[in-house]
């Protein structure tokens, strides 16, 4: 099929006829459940098709320093991240090592990051809770993850997928606009959002459909400018046309 091809309105999708647009923003429709994990399906063939081994670009070679990069990548890009750690983790390669050392002594690591001070207090915090009770190894559960400074859902969940294979959609600002403008969830809140995703998508795709959706969003369906004209998604987006 082109990308250009515009299929019907799915069955069971009704437009909304109380507001109209605001200010280009689109209205949601009234869509069945049937109606919406069907194109959820469409949705994840053109993501395996277009990124089939799509993965977190935070770089990283085991559990600790993702989640180190994962902390510290919270209001900064990843490449701005990918840029700083390779130096913090030559100096620090474990969370023995990063214990050891003062906020301080990290700064200088990070100061390119947003938020370096505060950071930097939270991953030393951080390892230190991971040698006093975890051994030094990053825990396999989201609530004990989540235990640890800096951690939120979305670090633990990102954690969990990308280190060790535990279903999970994760939310970050380009998976709230995506599933916004695809008319996959109306929630703001992140865990919401996630919850509206994972039912549209089947658990063994969770991992995948995020790092998918975030190279989309990050390359493609961008917040400002998006590439809707040659969009492969275009037929079974709910909010085409209004961007």
């Amino acid at each position: 099929m082109s990308s250009r091809e515009v299929r019907p309105e799915p069955k069971g999708a009704k437009l909304s006829r109380g507001r109209g647009l605001a200010r280009g923003k689109p209205r949601f429709p009234k869509e069945s459940l049937k109606a919406k994990k069907r194109r959820a399906e469409r949705v994840l063939s053109v993501m395996e098709q277009l990124y089939p081994h799509a993965a977190t670009e935070l770089e990283h070679r085991n559990p600790f320093e993702l989640l180190i990069a994962t902390v510290l990548s919270a209001q900064a890009t990843d490449a701005a991240v990918n840029k700083a750690t390779p130096a913090l983790f030559a100096r620090y390669p474990d969370a023995f090592a990063l214990a050891q050392a003062s906020p301080e002594e990290i700064e200088p690591y990070i100061k390119t990051i947003g938020l370096y001070r505060s950071k930097a207090k939270n991953i030393v915090l951080l390892a230190r809770r991971l040698v006093e009770q975890h051994g030094g190894q990053v825990p396999v559960d989201q609530a004990r993850l989540r235990e640890l400074p800096g951690v939120g859902w979305k670090t633990a969940t990102v954690v969990l997928g990308a280190a060790f294979g535990v279903p999970g959609i994760a939310v970050d600002t380009h998976l709230t606009r995506l599933a916004g403008r695809l008319g996959f969830s109306q929630q703001k809140d992140p865990e919401k959002i996630g919850a509206d995703l994972e039912r549209l998508f089947p658990q063994e795709k969770w991992v995948f459909v995020h790092h998918a959706l975030i190279l989309f969003g990050r390359y493609r369906c961008t917040a400002r400018n998006p590439r809707c004209q040659d969009c492969p998604l275009y037929s079974d987006c709910l909010s085409k046309g209004a961007w």
